[in-house]
């Protein structure tokens, strides 16, 4: 469920130089390092991880696993990315008998109609079918809670 935000900059105001969009690797690495910083407690009193906390403790240890260094901007565009994720997956699983999660394999789960019916009124929500997707239970905790 990887976005691309490489090459066609046309309408978007400012060009975006040398900006490597983000891959599938790199997101899970942010998904699951903010995870543990929650679990850390480095949530501040409004339930929120500060711009200080990201660029303390998050963004080096992401920048060390990953090819193209990211900074506060691409973090907050990500987690803007991780909200509307979030939103697709607890829209399918609060609206609508017939899906489940699976876990292990990290997919949604539902019978070839009830698939066929949601997507009839959801075609953009087509990826959330894939085998690969993000962590539904990790988002939560990032974003849900």
């Amino acid at each position: 469920m990887g976005d691309s935000q490489q090459g066609n900059n046309k309408g978007k105001g400012k060009e975006k130089e040398n900006y490597e969009s983000w891959t599938m690797d790199d997101t899970n690495e942010l998904l699951h390092l903010l995870v543990d910083a929650i679990n850390s407690g480095l949530r501040d009193a409004n339930g929120s991880l500060s711009k200080q906390n990201v660029e303390r403790v998050i963004l080096p240890r992401l920048n060390a696993k990953i090819r193209f260094p990211k900074t506060y901007n691409h973090y907050l565009s990500r987690m803007k990315w991780f909200k509307k994720q979030y939103n697709k997956m607890s829209m399918l699983m609060r609206n609508n008998s017939g899906f489940g999660w699976d876990p292990i394999a990290k997919t949604f789960t539902a019978s070839e109609e009830v698939w066929k019916d949601y997507l009839k009124s959801h075609p953009s929500h087509s990826k959330l079918r894939e085998k690969s997707v993000v962590d539904y239970e990790d988002l939560k905790i990032v974003v849900g809670g």
